[in-house]
């Protein structure tokens, strides 16, 4: 018996969209790493990029349970002394909503160059529109 490794430039790529709206944050990001890592696939391989393309709309209305809105920090270090910068949830949803997705994914997705290539395939909108529909991307329905 010998392994099948699929190769890397034969693997379809479809593109999904994704409604962000009222979905819980970590549950969201979830789907879309293993989206992204192709991990939904049969030829899925950890060390190839099978993954496939995701749009977000609407990542303002995505959904923080509890007290997470007031409660929740994100950190920036900028590497000087006192350089340390802590914004809670609120503050980052209102300035740049579509931070709190992306750290959400990027932080379930392993850390390396193949993470960081299949990072680059998550397109995230504020909004109900997107400048990908020459692409016919299909619903994804999160249980």
């Amino acid at each position: 018996m010998k392994t099948f490794l699929p190769k890397e430039d034969a693997t379809p790529r479809q593109w999904w969209i994704v409604d962000a709206e009222g979905q819980i944050l970590g549950r969201l990001a979830v789907k879309i790493a293993n989206i992204l890592r192709g991990k939904n696939k049969a030829i899925y391989t950890p060390h190839l990029d099978a993954g496939d393309f995701v749009i977000v709309v609407n990542s303002e209305k995505v959904k923080l349970t509890g007290k997470k809105n007031t409660d929740k920090v994100y950190s920036s270090y900028s590497g000087y002394p006192d350089g340390l910068k802590e914004v809670t949830a609120d503050r980052v949803r209102a300035r740049k909503p579509t931070r709190m997705i992306a750290e959400a994914v990027f932080g379930m997705m392993p850390k390396g160059r193949l993470a960081r290539k299949q990072f680059r395939k998550l397109k995230l909108f504020v909004g109900a529109e997107h400048k990908h529909a020459a692409q016919n991307p299909k619903p994804l329905t999160l249980d």
